[in-house]
């Protein structure tokens, strides 16, 4: 026997899928019938107080399926993807260690990607560079910013939109602190030793046939969040008078929406219009990066059949 023999890679199971379309349910499933622990894939879990219209899972479901990764920092704090991935892998190799699977599950596609891809080690922010194209913007317009981009690093200013002002300083930002554009240190992140993985990641994502189900679906669970006392929980936090509407946190969907409510830029039924509409499109977002995500085993939905797909699968790659 060859004693040189390398050891094989732990495998590492993802659920993927959009907002509502049964995730949670079929992980919890999943964890009475195999030895695995979920790790959660959600930007907006993570962050304590954020609970019903984050869809986290309540009490009693964590009492039967403990989740990983929710509740872990305070909604003032920008929680970034690269934070993620460190968190991840370390809470991927405790329950390995533990002798467990772990089952990664959420909708938040870009920690995936972060996670499977590596990140590029950004520059961090400088005050005085963003203040300058924060005041270019208030001066011309963030078309005029877009158009400084263009210039200097237009593989971003193809992928970002003009009204994406966020995005766009960012970007700007990185080249002007760097003198590299976002493009140039993601392919340097991509040739750096050290990304790969040592463990195997295998995707699986929940792909609804019926768009119309879909969104009859967003629409009766942001109800149901509304009769949860979603307006409530979105009123503890903006009385806290430390948080405001360019926070992530506040950013999430729904979250958003109910703070304009409470600040009076929408009334009640504008709210719950235009959080619905906005569930729908983080839903088409979310379809769109399943459709486009290489090796992904996919669901019709998380009906018994699915589940039983998935444990074949997951007993399988276990041998």
């Amino acid at each position: 026997m060859n004693g040189s023999a390398t050891k094989p890679k732990a495998n590492v199971f993802c659920l993927m899928g959009p907002t509502a379309s049964g995730k949670t349910g079929m992980a919890v499933e999943l964890v009475q019938r195999f030895p695995c622990q979920i790790i959660s894939v959600d930007s907006a879990q993570v962050y304590r107080g954020l609970n019903i219209g984050s869809g986290k899972p309540d009490q009693d479901i964590l009492d039967v399926a403990p989740h990983r990764l929710i509740d872990i920092v305070d909604p003032s704090y920008a929680y970034s993807a690269s934070e993620f991935r460190s968190d991840a892998i370390r809470e991927i190799e405790e329950v390995l260690a533990a002798g467990d699977t772990p089952l990664l599950v959420g909708g938040t596609m870009l920690y995936f990607k972060v996670l499977r891809d590596g990140l590029a080690d950004m520059p961090n922010a400088d005050p005085e560079v963003r203040q300058q194209i924060i005041d270019t913007a208030a001066e011309h317009g963030w078309e005029a910013v877009h158009q400084q981009l263009q210039e200097v690093d237009p593989q971003s200013a193809a992928r970002i939109h003009p009204n994406d002002p966020q995005r766009l300083q960012r970007a700007l930002e990185v080249f002007r602190v760097s003198g590299k554009t976002m493009s140039e240190l993601h392919r340097e992140d991509q040739q750096a030793p050290g990304l790969e993985l040592p463990f195997n990641l295998h995707f699986l994502a929940i792909q609804p046939d019926d768009r119309a189900v879909l969104h009859q679906q967003i629409e009766r669970r942001f109800r149901q969040m509304l009769e949860d006392g979603l307006v409530a929980e979105v009123e503890a936090l903006f009385s806290r008078g430390d948080l405001n509407h360019q926070l992530p946190s506040i950013k999430s969907v729904g979250y958003r929406q109910v703070w304009q409510y409470l600040s009076g830029e929408l009334d009640y039924e504008e709210m719950v219009e235009k959080s619905i509409i906005a569930t729908r499109q983080l839903a088409k977002r979310q379809l769109t990066w399943l459709r486009s995500w290489d090796g992904l085993i996919p669901l019709a939905d998380p009906s018994v059949n699915s589940i039983d797909k998935v444990l074949k699968y997951m007993g399988s790659t276990s041998i």
